[in-house]
């Protein structure tokens, strides 16, 4: 029964689980495009992250003012997408170096993030069934 609530851990250790899959096969596509960054006629690729839906996880935010923003993201913050693109390289690349590297580093802090809540929360468990200490 111990290993069984340690093997399941909830919605939210499943979460956290996805995400370390997530950022592990987003790695190596980043990883791809800053190695065909000179390759001719290479258009770089990325992962979509993985939908989470609030309510099944039984998470919920709280907007206790007008001027928060919401899960979608519909008010406020840096939209990053619309930034202008400085780089056009001659040979019909599309790689901007600059913008992997930070892909590649904010996808690092994520999987590290993930990693330390995951392991945060099996020693919760672990000493919830009294395993640990």
């Amino acid at each position: 029964m111990a290993e069984n609530a340690l093997g399941t851990g909830g919605g939210l250790m499943q979460a956290l689980k996805m995400r370390m899959h997530y950022s592990q096969s987003r790695q190596k596509v980043l990883a791809e495009n800053v190695s065909n960054a000179d390759s001719p006629g290479f258009r770089p690729t990325d992962l979509k992250p993985p939908s989470v839906d609030p309510g099944r996880a039984g998470v919920v935010l709280a907007q206790t003012s007008v001027g928060h923003m919401g899960l979608s993201g519909q008010r406020g913050g840096f939209d990053g997408t619309k930034a202008p693109r400085f780089e056009v390289t001659p040979n019909g690349n599309a790689v901007n170096l600059e913008d992997e590297m930070l892909k590649v580093a904010q996808n690092q802090s994520d999987y590290q993030l993930a990693a330390s809540l995951y392991s945060k929360g099996l020693g919760l468990m672990k000493i919830a069934i009294g395993k640990g200490r």
